[in-house]
């Protein structure tokens, strides 16, 4: 198979791209379609690293809760991080015309307000606040040269 086909076929099932959404009166939030239809029906909401919220597909979840199971229990820092990753996890359905109902602690959380934003970002997505994503982003961009050389040195990239 050509690397252009094996390319397409990749990015066929992988979360891009940035959208911009708001949360209604009722904590709900619409997923971009792209989202949905890679996602499914059933989703889990987990407190993300940098004040987002993560969203994972069923499949993902169970490849990462997975992989935290077999962490050692007899290290702090993984018994940590499970609380923190799996403690505040919580499965969403999606619903007839695509939002996600966004538990009160998770939004509060990640100081969701009325605008937000949802970025792909491979196997799951983020959820920010517009103006904490809008800053994070503006900082990335400067750095954007210098994570590129150094995710290269260490064979990242």
């Amino acid at each position: 198979m050509k690397w252009y086909k094996r390319f397409l076929l990749t990015c066929a099932h992988m979360l891009i791209g940035e959208y911009t959404h708001t949360i209604d009166d009722k904590n709900r939030l619409s997923m971009p379609s792209k989202f949905r239809q890679e996602m499914g029906k059933k989703v889990v909401l987990t407190p993300g690293l940098d004040s987002c919220i993560f969203v994972f597909a069923m499949k993902e979840w169970e490849k990462i809760s997975g992989k935290l199971s077999e962490s050692s229990m007899l290290s702090a820092d993984s018994r940590s991080f499970n609380r923190f990753l799996l403690g505040g996890a919580v499965e969403a359905e999606i619903d007839s015309i695509g939002r996600i109902l966004i538990p009160d602690f998770l939004k509060e959380r990640a100081g969701l307000k009325n605008k937000t934003v949802v970025i792909g970002v491979q196997t799951r997505a983020e959820i920010w606040n517009e103006k904490a994503w809008l800053e994070y982003k503006k900082v990335v961009e400067k750095q954007a040269d210098a994570l590129a050389e150094k995710l290269g040195q260490v064979g990242m990239l």
